[in-house]
């Protein structure tokens, strides 16, 4: 009977350790738009804690990665926030076919409770007391490039031109909203779901397009194996369950 619940042990250990003792050692570099760093760092430590795999990701604009990986930067995987980028490098040679991975939205978020019994998010930008309105980076930033679009659909883009301040991506645009730096700002909805959003509130703006998220492993990298792992798993429904609960379609 001992010598059968060894055997037993030694296959579950087997079954549950081999997919982190097989990579173990290994280094992923991830790059990933500044709108998903909240589901990418819990996902980020699950791949991790399961594979064995170090996983290093940096966050910034979508164009910033692009220029970056153009040039040379050694990613092996890229999240992209359009589906625009992933397209040009697969057109370039430069990665794999592109996939869907995540649909955001844009939102209006501020932290003045005094507006926050508007009725839409027109009646906030153009309230007279918002002074300053954060919108990501409108070239190198999706989420910037929906806002500006939905400004323009309503002919707010121009009339509004005086107050806005332009950060480099959407993650520091809610930040300047959650600070006080703006009034307001064009965040993405995963940002009014965390918990510094939950102390503002949000609008949302169906005039801005859906933010459709492409992602892609690059042909340098060297670690093709741990990218395809990460790539599954973040394809999964474990992933796409833990997307959801940030906002992400």
């Amino acid at each position: 009977m001992r010598r059968f619940i060894t055997t037993i042990s030694i296959i579950l250990f087997i079954i549950t350790g081999f997919s982190a003792s097989a990579f173990a050692g290994e280094k992923l570099l991830v790059a990933v738009a500044a709108n998903f760093i909240l589901p990418s760092e819990e996902l980020t430590k699950i791949f991790q804690d399961r594979t064995g795999i170090v996983t290093e990701v940096t966050y910034t604009s979508t164009g910033k990665l692009y220029g970056q990986i153009v040039n040379g930067a050694p990613y092996d995987v890229f999240l992209s926030a359009d589906e625009k980028r992933p397209d040009l490098l697969e057109k370039q040679g430069l990665s794999d076919k592109p996939f869907v991975y995540a649909t955001g939205q844009v939102v209006v978020w501020t932290a003045e409770q005094t507006l926050c019994g508007a009725t839409d998010w027109q009646s906030v930008v153009k309230n007279p007391r918002v002074l300053k309105i954060a919108i990501a980076n409108t070239e190198s930033a999706p989420y910037g490039t929906a806002s500006m679009i939905a400004l323009q659909r309503v002919g707010l883009w121009n009339a509004l031109s005086e107050k806005y301040v332009f950060p480099q991506t959407i993650a520091q645009a809610f930040q300047y909203a959650e600070t006080k730096s703006a009034d307001v700002g064009f965040c993405a909805y995963s940002s009014a779901l965390s918990d510094k959003g939950k102390k503002g509130c949000f609008y949302t703006v169906p005039e801005a397009p859906t933010i459709v998220q492409s992602a892609c492993i690059l042909k340098r990298t060297e670690n093709r194996s741990a990218a395809e792992k990460y790539v599954e798993f973040i394809r999964s429904h474990e992933a796409q369950k833990i997307k959801e609960k940030y906002g992400y379609r």
